[in-house]
């Protein structure tokens, strides 16, 4: 219930009211469980990340020859996420408010823990592109993740805006991927 009021009308034209009075229980309960709107939406949000990532994995095993393997590796995961997305409007709409929401506090701190939980596994794939010489070595580990964040943010932003049909998903991907690569790759 929650889940369809954050996706229909995002974070900040989302009612408590209306997600209470569906779900059938009284404020209080609502209020026993959660501090409030915000703590609602971050649990949802963290929720649905949650299943997207059981369906599609956490995250891939970079482990490839060479640089092109490695990007198609990268490419292929990208893929995978979005033709999840597409097959779950709910969890695109909610995704497509996330940033909208960033202005909150809890929200911030919310996208703070998914983005340091993800970084272990960036960092691992950081050093294995640059192992097989698909990744630059020549500026800063952290320089190289920061680009690659924003440059996936940014098409994440665009993708889930423009919501392109899946026979246009597979050219997307590779180009969105090429994007990155000639950014920090080699």
């Amino acid at each position: 219930m929650a889940l369809e009021e954050f996706a229909a009308r995002g974070y900040y034209e989302a009612s408590l009211n209306r997600v209470i009075e569906a779900a059938g229980i009284s404020k209080g309960s609502m209020y026993y469980y959660f501090d409030g709107k915000e703590d609602l939406y971050v649990h949802v949000t963290r929720g649905a990340i949650a299943q997207l990532f059981a369906r599609v994995g956490v995250a891939p095993d970079l482990e490839a020859a060479d640089a092109d393997s490695f990007w198609s590796l990268v490419a292929d995961y990208y893929l995978q996420l979005m033709r999840a997305l597409a097959a779950w409007p709910q969890l695109a709409a909610l995704l497509r408010g996330w940033t909208a929401a960033s202005r909150n506090p809890a929200v911030q701190q919310a996208q703070g823990d998914l983005e340091r939980a993800s970084l272990p596994w960036i960092e691992q794939a950081l050093v294995t592109g640059q192992r097989v010489g698909a990744v630059r070595t020549d500026v800063p580990a952290s320089l190289l993740i920061a680009v690659a964040l924003g440059m996936g943010e940014a098409m994440d932003l665009w993708l889930m805006a423009t919501q392109p049909n899946d026979d246009d998903l597979p050219g997307l991907s590779s180009a969105l991927v090429d994007m990155i690569r000639r950014a920090v790759g080699r």
